[in-house]
């Protein structure tokens, strides 16, 4: 950094202390735009003079409660409560993007512990990039291209502030001592929504509370017909759909303009005006893929998350087309192995379950012994080699036969173990395509009807999940099962 550039900060807003949630989040929201509308005007006009006159810094917004209290809090709650006395704080970014999230959980701070929540100025310096990332028109030049380093005139990203110290219950306190309010630092939500514009082609405005995971096209070709039903019944409750690129129709009928190139992870979102529709998103194959997507999806706190894809069948008695609902899963995926120990159990979320299996029975019209005609509730295994039929059998035939798993996928464990972590509400229930170790492989031509049937059905059982899911009152679904004994207060 220069030092011989003066600091200039702007006129924030003072801090306040509010016993309403809608008005601490509107002060939020207030100073945020204080804040990048500043960062905004000064890098326009540093880009437009070209030269560095000044240093220039803003801070994100940050809300902070104070509990001097034992008393606790509804024991059934998950969240919403802070464990111990003391003061608890997080910094906050596009309080627009997450006005409900927010208004709810302070709301259930101020009920909980009968105390205020003082919303101000942080001392985090919010980076140029993320100030200016809800301006598609404004270019942030890359390092070399202008006279002077952008470092010396405006904070850049800092690794240090965007990692998973918190979820992964490694954070220390923040350095005034204080302890932490949220899951995530402002600068970690900045990061993955500007990794999620860039990965699925579409603003993270779009992204509903539900989302599902597949690993084959032919869900996606399955979502838009059956979103295009949902905007003909206006009981439904949809109120348009989205594709990459932005594009959003309301009307049945209207065309969808394909992307000349389309991003690594499509997404298409089927809104309701409450945010609680359905997200599809196309992960393609693989526990890296499957990780990023989740990685950056956390962080807009979903209601759940679901993996409907593809997978190959382990049992004899399974058919190509059969339903495989995982109830365990073998990690043999490596991408989160230093984030979440192997050892860590992945527990199956009963009203997950549930909801799967009741969908099961709706869409193919089957229900008790009949049911286990096409369905088996098992372990599935997940690896991170896709051409794992290559090698020597007598090791993966032996850990999966010990594992009692009845299917093998790249993708579900991870989704699992990342939905365990950043405390998201799972599920796999996944179609077997190829039965590998009974020589049906996945080659062209080896599809049955009944096969095509289930492929179809499978697409429509993951919505009415989600649809049931909804349905449940937040407090269920996100049960303190998948909190640990030291967490944060917002869910």
């Amino acid at each position: 950094m220069n030092e011989t550039l003066e600091l200039i900060t702007p006129d924030a807003s003072a801090a306040e202390t509010f016993t309403d949630a809608a008005k601490a989040v509107a002060h939020l929201e207030a100073l945020y735009a204080e804040a990048t509308g500043f960062l905004l005007e000064k890098f326009n006009e540093t880009l437009e003079s070209k030269t560095a006159t000044a240093r220039f810094r803003a801070f994100y917004p940050e809300v902070r409660i104070t509990v001097s209290s034992h008393t606790k809090a509804d024991s059934r709650l998950s969240f919403g409560h802070v464990a111990l006395p003391g003061t608890y704080a997080a910094t906050i970014t596009r309080p627009d993007l997450f006005r409900n999230y927010l208004t709810q959980q302070l709301g259930l701070l101020i009920k909980n512990h009968g105390v205020p929540v003082h919303v101000g100025p942080s001392e985090t310096p919010i980076p140029v990039h993320f100030a200016v990332a809800a301006h598609p028109e404004v270019t942030v030049p890359q390092e070399g291209v202008l006279d002077f380093s952008l470092r010396d005139v405006f904070d850049v990203p800092d690794l240090a502030g965007m990692n998973d110290d918190i979820v992964n219950g490694m954070a220390g306190p923040n350095p005034d001592g204080s302890g932490h309010l949220a899951p995530f630092t402002a600068q970690r939500v900045d990061y993955s929504l500007a990794r999620l514009s860039h990965y699925t082609a579409t603003k993270a405005d779009h992204f509903q509370n539900h989302v599902l995971f597949t690993n084959y096209q032919f869900y996606v070709d399955e979502f838009e017909a059956v979103a295009r039903r949902m905007l003909a019944d206006p009981s439904s409750g949809y109120t348009s759909f989205v594709a990459p690129g932005n594009q959003e129709i309301t009307d049945p009928q209207a065309e969808i303009p394909g992307l000349a190139k389309l991003p690594q992870m499509p997404t298409y979102h089927l809104k309701r005006a409450d945010g609680q529709g359905i997200t599809l998103v196309n992960i393609g194959v693989g526990p890296s893929n499957a990780k990023t997507a989740t990685d950056h999806i956390a962080v807009l706190r979903p209601h759940a998350w679901l993996m409907v894809g593809h997978c190959a069948g382990l049992r004899n008695s399974q058919q190509l087309g059969d339903f495989v609902l995982a109830h365990a899963y073998l990690r043999e995926d490596h991408v989160l192995d230093d984030d979440l120990p192997v050892w860590v159990p992945i527990p199956a979320l009963a009203e997950v379950q549930v909801a799967l299996q009741e969908a099961v029975a709706e869409v193919t019209e089957l229900e008790g012994y009949e049911l286990k005609r096409i369905m088996r509730t098992g372990t599935v295994a997940t690896i991170d080699n896709r051409n794992w039929e290559l090698r020597d059998q007598s090791g993966p035939v032996h850990r999966l036969s010990q594992s009692r798993a009845v299917a093998l996928d790249m993708e579900s464990a991870t989704i699992a173990a990342n939905g365990f972590r950043f405390r998201v509400p799972y599920g796999t229930l996944l179609c077997v395509s190829d039965k590998p170790l009974h020589g049906e492989l996945k080659l062209p031509g080896m599809a049955t009807e009944f096969y095509r049937t289930q492929v179809a059905n499978h697409l429509l059982i993951g919505i009415r999940a989600m649809e049931k899911l909804r349905e449940m009152p937040l407090e269920r679904i996100h049960s303190r099962k998948l909190r640990s004994f030291e967490e944060t207060a917002f869910l």
